[in-house]
């Protein structure tokens, strides 16, 4: 698998204490009257809520699930964390809502956008477009800041039907599972939303409903280099001790993924992830957030995809929040994924090769 050059992790790395950490999306122009009509639309949806109280997770990774279950917290929401090199799932908090109808991805869609880019030439990773009167980006910076304009402008240029045929590539409006009963496969879109057409549907994820299994399968195939696996979830003891991983597809995206991953590097390094960074570890998480209204599923969400770590990916998370507050956004999803890395770190996940083992074998 092709990894970050020195040169590039180092140029990044160096970008940290250079740039600002930016405003949660929508913040800066968002007035104070319309904020409180939000939550005030939402008030039904509680913030906080106990999210375990229905799980099954007796065939979990107990490491995993634990580390899940304590960075969650009080949060009203889902962790789905699978193995990316198998497509096993180690664990899912709150399983009623990861296994359910699903939620407008928010800026989560953007990873798969710039990849349609990339794969039909419609930008180069060093691409400048106008994003405002006197600014331009680049795609690392557009990723690392969830631009919007930057993205509408990539699916306005591709069109509706090559949006739709990257995103139903990578998974998108199909079941992520495999013989997983009360699964929901989401939903994707046959005609550009009424709402922003193809352009919102390119930053925002509008009409597009995805499930957390979606995106940890997504994130997964980012991390282990184009393969999308079938999400499998153990439910004996015989299932765990004969354990064999099944791919849905190759997606043969080997050759565009660096410029991929680079943006979401930047993202944790500087950018609306960075509260993953595990800056006590080793380990170099990767993500991309999500913030925005869901009306179908009428709440605020925050989302996070992410993977860690980069030379040697052993797990890939997808985080959910719902809620009626400011605070359910995707940096806040992006700190629970950090305390996961961290809770990990302080268990030596990581590094320890004999828990792998013991895990995929069943002993």
């Amino acid at each position: 698998m092709k990894q970050f050059g020195k040169a590039s992790i180092a140029m990044l790395m160096a970008a940290v204490t250079a740039m600002p950490l930016p405003a949660a999306p929508g913040a800066a122009r968002t007035p104070v009257r319309r904020a409180r009509k939000s939550v005030a639309r939402y008030r039904g949806v509680p913030t906080f809520a106990d999210s375990t109280k229905a799980d099954d997770g007796a065939y979990d990774d107990p490491i995993v699930r634990e580390a899940a279950v304590s960075a969650l917290g009080r949060y009203n929401g889902a962790v789905v964390a699978v193995d990316p090199n198998t497509g096993r799932i180690l664990t899912v908090v709150n399983q009623k809502i990861a296994f359910g109808d699903g939620y407008i991805p928010c800026s989560t869609i953007k990873p798969t956008i710039a990849l349609a880019a990339l794969e039909e030439n419609v930008i180069t990773r060093d691409t400048m477009l106008k994003v405002g009167r006197r600014k331009y980006m680049n795609l690392t910076e557009a990723m690392a800041h969830s631009n919007n304009v930057f993205f509408e402008q990539l699916g306005s240029r591709m069109g509706f039907e090559t949006v739709s045929k990257y995103g139903r590539l990578l998974g998108l409006g199909e079941l992520a599972g495999y013989n997983l009963p009360d699964e929901h496969p989401g939903s994707f879109p046959t005609t550009p939303p009424a709402y922003g057409g193809v352009a919102r549907m390119s930053s925002f994820g509008e009409g597009i409903q995805v499930t957390p299994l979606q995106l940890a399968a997504l994130s997964a195939a980012f991390a282990n280099g184009g393969t999308l696996y079938y999400l499998q979830y153990p439910h004996s003891q015989e299932e765990v001790e004969n354990f064999t991983p099944r791919v849905k597809r190759e997606l043969n995206i080997g050759p565009i993924l660096p410029e991929i991953r680079e943006g979401l590097l930047a993202a944790v390094l500087y950018g609306t992830g960075k509260s993953s960074f595990d800056r006590g570890g080793d380990e170099m998480p990767l993500g991309k957030t999500g913030t925005c209204d869901d009306h179908t599923n009428p709440s605020k969400i925050g989302w996070f995809l992410t993977y860690a770590d980069d030379a040697h990916p052993k797990i890939a998370l997808a985080v959910l929040l719902r809620g009626n507050t400011r605070r359910v956004k995707g940096p806040t999803a992006a700190v629970v994924a950090g305390r996961i890395y961290r809770r990990l770190r302080e268990q030596n996940y990581f590094a320890d090769s004999a828990h792998a083992v013991a895990i995929n074998t069943g002993n």
